[in-house]
This record gives structure tokens, C-alpha cells and sequence, in this order.
């Protein structure tokens, strides 16, 4: 990669309306012009222009069904940097203004969301360090499933099947943690799993889920998380 697409490819998140844009799409669900739009309260001329120059630049992926067309961020890596990024702005400091809906969105999208297909904040911290206390997962030399993890995953009924260049397993690093959670196939599969089953639910319209009874139960008997911290 040359000086010149670097600089390129930088310039297209050094705009507040799309950056707005980049984190909405992080719940890997695929979104509109007009629902961004809304979603950043800019036109939707001014939405269509920005998602333009994203499709161009290869960080998002179009698709049309009729008269609608939907974005979705190009691929996980696009979502991995979006991710990595932000956990290396400055956070808002402590006692901010903001409004009492804001501040209850920020607390419930800490406490648990997910980052494009796996889940992050201090649920995905939670599963990713029980992982590694029971010798599923190892970070000492780099992030990598044990044969235990494995044979895990296997018994939940995931079968970790590897698709192209994405790793099993990687760390990301958390924007409002700043620790690192489990990603990569394996990051997704739990996510997945976690949604389809009822162990967690999607809550208003952000990234935000929420642990349910049933997933407090699961998730203490697999992983031996303590409820009290999932809440």
C-alpha cells in the first residue's frame, strides 16, 4: 500500500457523519441511506453522498432490493479497525452533560453489545476471561482456542469451520474496557449462539443486549460467570 492510499483510506473515516455512519453499522445488521441518515441527523442527499464515497473506497458493501438500498460494513476487518479505532479515542470524561436517555445508553451499550457479529463491552470481557481461566482460550502467546476450546465448542453444538483468511479466534480490543474480547469464528459463533437461544437479547435500537435469566443460568454452569456481574 502506498503513502497516498493510506492517507485515502484515513480521510474516509476523518468525518464526523461518517464515522456516525461506521459505528451504527458495527451490530452487523445492514442499514438503509435514509435510516443512517436519520441516525446521524444529517439529509439524506448528504448521507448518500458520504456512503458514496465509503462504497468507492471499499469500507462498506451496497446491496439493492427494489427501490431500497442497504450498506453494511465490507467485511470483518473493516469492522475490526472501526472497533480498534475507537478504543483509542479519549473516552467522554467522567460527569459530561448529556441526557439522562444518553447516559442510559452508554451504560447499557458498556455492559454489553455487540462489535459487528461478536459480543463486546463487559460481557464479551467476562466470557473472554472465564474462557481463559478454564484453559479454553490462551492469551499468553497470542489469542488462540485450546484443543479444550475446541472440543467446547463443539459441545454447544458450534463447530468452528474456518472460511478464508479469518482466524478462529483474535483479540479485540474493547472501547470502553480497553481489555481485549474474543473475536475471529469463534467470537461469532458464540455471538450467534448466545442471540438464537435466548441467552442474550438485542435491547433498543443500538448495539446494546441484554443477559436473560436463561443466559445468567448458561452462562454460569458452561463458564462459571458470577450473575452479579452480568448486570
Amino acid at each position: 500500500m502506498a503513502a497516498s492510499d493510506l492517507a485515502a483510506l484515513a480521510a474516509l473515516f476523518a468525518d464526523e457523519s461518517r464515522a456516525t455512519f461506521l459505528l451504527a453499522l458495527l451490530d452487523g445488521r445492514a442499514w438503509t441511506a435514509g435510516e443512517l441518515a436519520r441516525h446521524a441527523g444529517v439529509a439524506p442527499s448528504t448521507a448518500s453522498e458520504h456512503l458514496g464515497k465509503l462504497v468507492a473506497g471499499g469500507v462498506l458493501a451496497e446491496e439493492r432490493q427494489g427501490r431500497h438500498r442497504y450498506v453494511r460494513l465490507a467485511d470483518p476487518g473493516i469492522a475490526h479497525l472501526v472497533e480498534d479505532l475507537a478504543s483509542r479515542s479519549e473516552p467522554a470524561p467522567a460527569g459530561s452533560p448529556g441526557s439522562l436517555r444518553a447516559v442510559s445508553a452508554g451504560r447499557a451499550m458498556a455492559r454489553g453489545r455487540t462489535c459487528y457479529d461478536h459480543l463486546a463491552g463487559r460481557l464479551g470481557i467476562a466470557i473472554t476471561e472465564a474462557m481463559t481461566v478454564r484453559g479454553l482460550l490462551r492469551q499468553d502467546t497470542g489469542f488462540a482456542l485450546t484443543d479444550r476450546g475446541v472440543a467446547w465448542f463443539e459441545e454447544l453444538g458450534l463447530p468452528l469451520v474456518r472460511k478464508g483468511r479469518r482466524p478462529v479466534a483474535r483479540g479485540c480490543l474493547d472501547w470502553t474496557e480497553r481489555r481485549p474480547h474474543l473475536a475471529g469464528i469463534a467470537g461469532a459463533a458464540l455471538c450467534r449462539h448466545a442471540l438464537a437461544t435466548g441467552w442474550c437479547v438485542r435491547i433498543g435500537s443500538e448495539r446494546a443486549v441484554k443477559v436473560t435469566a436463561e443466559g445468567e443460568a448458561a452462562l454460569y454452569e458452561t463458564l462459571g460467570i458470577a450473575q452479579e456481574s452480568l448486570r
